[in-house]
């Protein structure tokens, strides 16, 4: 059975510890754990008082983004704000803000530009092929003329087919 989480953000202190951050399972009156497949988030906002200097992990950058984005003005805006996933959950609470024509335009231009950027990784990886496989054939053809090895043995240290290396030195 896959894991539940039941996640809280409270603007308020509910809980009686100091954490602002609290992962609990069910337990019985004796403390035993019952089950572990569910797991209860508790984030209270009320009581995270870091300042940015003081902000290391992910979850702390998170919360402050929940709690101080909308007091925060554009020139005091922290420099984790530029993390790429942070952006992205910034980017997406301004939308809200948009016009049902702005946010279709925004999921067009959005959608383009990620098959422009998948299209990019493509040719990227066709062209680290590509330079693999002239590596490749430039060490078959340097192992060929020092003339020690079979086909046999150049294929498997060089990692190709034993035609390619027929192919290379010119026998068929």
């Amino acid at each position: 059975m896959p894991k539940i989480y039941a996640i809280a953000i409270l603007a308020k202190n509910i809980l009686p510890t100091a954490q602002f951050h609290t992962v609990a399972n069910l337990r019985s009156e004796t403390g035993e754990i019952i089950d572990t497949q569910m797991s209860f988030i508790t984030v209270e906002l009320a009581k995270f008082n870091k300042q940015v200097a003081e902000i290391e992990t992910d979850l702390e950058k998170l919360v402050y983004t929940m709690k101080t984005l909308h007091t925060t003005e554009p020139t005091q805006y922290p420099a984790f704000w530029n993390e790429e996933w942070l952006r992205r959950a910034i980017d997406e609470l301004d939308t809200r803000k948009m016009s049902p024509e702005e946010r279709a335009y925004f999921a067009r231009v959005t959608a383009a530009n990620a098959e422009a950027v998948k299209a990019e990784k493509k040719r990227i990886e066709e062209a680290d092929e590509r330079r693999e496989n002239l590596v490749k054939s430039e060490t078959v053809k340097n192992l060929l003329g020092l003339g020690v090895l079979t086909a046999s043995q150049i294929a498997q240290t060089v990692g190709v087919s034993e035609e390619l290396v027929r192919k290379l030195s010119g026998d068929r």
